[in-house]
């Protein structure tokens, strides 16, 4: 038995009793607040309200989303839930046109079905239907159901065989306040770049990681974009829980981030993302590449802090023996920590020479629940410059924020207190990135050109509007 005391040191108890109506649970952590350092009501925002019963699976096809785990050309994964009662399950896929006639004659596809649950929300199916032989370059028109209850009709759009023009939305973090607060950025997202081929969710979509009705939230404020636009999800710290146990030993030792202490995925992960299982033994669906149309997305797991060297083995030929014109590498932890005077050396001594040595284009990042976007070893000149390294970007979406530790000479663009978003073109000899606010303002923005030598060059475009710095609090009178 773990003593209380031990509990208590480890700030696994609460310290305040806090009265709610019946039916309700908050969840809350308020910031410690230091007269002469800047703060942040926000800081720790993650208060949730709870109702028991509002994210209970039916017979009803819920939680429909879109995932690749083979070619987006050809092929398309639905996976969706419903409760345990539902023993078939089915997709229905037509070519989509003008006219409403393409219901008549559907694809159907049987979906395999996996049997899951939660303590709060009761036994449960996830369902996951594989469309296999698609045509380049389609819009399809799909829904899912058993037969007799069916989802609306949504659509998709194939990829296309060669590199063309498109767009795909990045988003840091979303973690807390899912429904209330990160449902604003998604739909921001979706309102300013409607036809995004794809987001990436760059880690923690929830803060535990498999309380069901955190996912429930992440569902519902993502809608029906999560049918209509796929996305390619990256496993946070968030999506990593640990025992109570082991989280008492943690604190206790004072240890850091380490495999060692039971990091779990979450339940819900695999059964309700199907995506490429091509990784490192262990670590499939967390570790993954998909090719998209003269780009190679690849993701990494930065919390599984004991496979750096197994992932940095299996990343290193698909750097070498790429034929995509643009690389963008995503994982949760940042290379070069700038909240918190944190720091991940193992994994930076482990991944940055192969990203610097390859020439990859992007890095984008979660998990510091700031903004800042720049090159290590690259001026901060607004402007531009040639031969650049990566481009380094940390972003969040959700209402959780925290402070920039100190500013470091590799930022050029820095903000704080911000929900972002991040909009990124691509077409073949240049790449424009986006970052705006969920009010939709342009924050930043650098364009990446390509010259027929190979030789990239950066221009710095950001707008020239104060950067957004949180405020230092006055002391305190004696």
């Amino acid at each position: 038995m773990i003593p209380i005391r031990a509990l208590w040191r480890a700030g696994l108890l609460p310290s305040v009793l806090l009265l709610v109506p019946v039916g309700v649970v908050l969840i809350s952590a308020s910031p410690l607040q230091i007269p002469g350092r800047p703060v942040s009501p926000i800081d720790a925002n993650s208060e949730t309200e709870y109702r028991p019963g509002r994210y209970r699976p039916t017979p009803d096809p819920d939680r429909i989303i879109l995932t690749w785990s083979g070619d987006p050309a050809t092929t398309q994964a639905i996976t969706w839930r419903t409760d345990a009662s539902v023993t078939q399950a089915l997709a229905e896929v037509a070519a989509a046109g003008e006219s409403p006639a393409f219901a008549s004659s559907p694809r159907q596809v049987r979906a395999v079905t996996t049997a899951t649950g939660s303590e709060e929300n009761g036994p449960a199916r996830q369902h996951t239907a594989e469309l296999t032989g698609l045509s380049p370059n389609t819009l399809y028109a799909y829904r899912v159901g058993d037969g007799k209850r069916w989802s609306e009709w949504f659509h998709f759009r194939t990829a296309a065989e060669r590199p063309e023009p498109f767009s795909f939305i990045y988003l840091g973090d979303a973690q807390n306040q899912i429904r209330s607060q990160w449902s604003r950025a998604i739909r921001a997202a979706y309102a300013a770049a409607p036809d995004a081929r794809f987001i990436i969710h760059a880690g923690d979509l929830v803060n535990r990681s498999s309380q069901d009705d955190e996912w429930g939230e992440w569902f519902e404020a993502g809608g029906w974009i999560n049918a209509m636009i796929p996305s390619i999800p990256v496993t946070g710290n968030h999506e990593h829980g640990r025992t109570v146990a082991n989280k008492v030993a943690r604190r206790v030792a004072g240890s850091g981030l380490a495999a060692d202490w039971g990091y779990q995925l979450a339940n819900q992960w695999r059964p309700q993302f199907a995506l490429p299982s091509h990784g490192p033994k262990g670590l499939e669906e967390t570790v993954y590449y998909i090719d998209y149309q003269g780009v190679r997305i690849i993701a990494l797991n930065s919390t599984e802090s004991g496979r750096f060297e197994d992932q940095a083995r299996w990343l290193e030929p698909l750097l070498a023996d790429n034929p995509n014109p643009w690389t963008i590498v995503t994982f949760h932890h940042p290379i070069l920590a700038v909240a918190r005077e944190r720091d991940y050396a193992e994994m930076r001594a482990a991944w940055q020479p192969l990203l610097e040595r390859y020439g990859v284009d992007l890095v984008l990042q979660g998990h510091d629940h700031t903004y800042v976007r720049g090159v290590p070893h690259v001026g901060s000149s607004h402007g531009s410059s040639e031969g650049t390294g990566p481009i380094y970007v940390i972003s969040v979406s959700g209402p959780k924020m925290y402070a920039i530790s100190r500013k470091q000479a590799w930022m050029q663009r820095m903000a704080e207190d911000t929900q972002l978003f991040q909009i990124i073109h691509v077409q073949e000899d240049r790449l424009r990135f986006e970052a705006r606010t969920v009010t939709g303002q342009l924050y930043d923005a650098f364009e990446l050109v390509k010259r027929e030598s190979s030789a990239k060059y950066l221009v710095d475009e950001h707008p020239n509007t104060p950067e957004r710095r949180r405020q230092v609090v006055a002391s305190a009178a004696p």
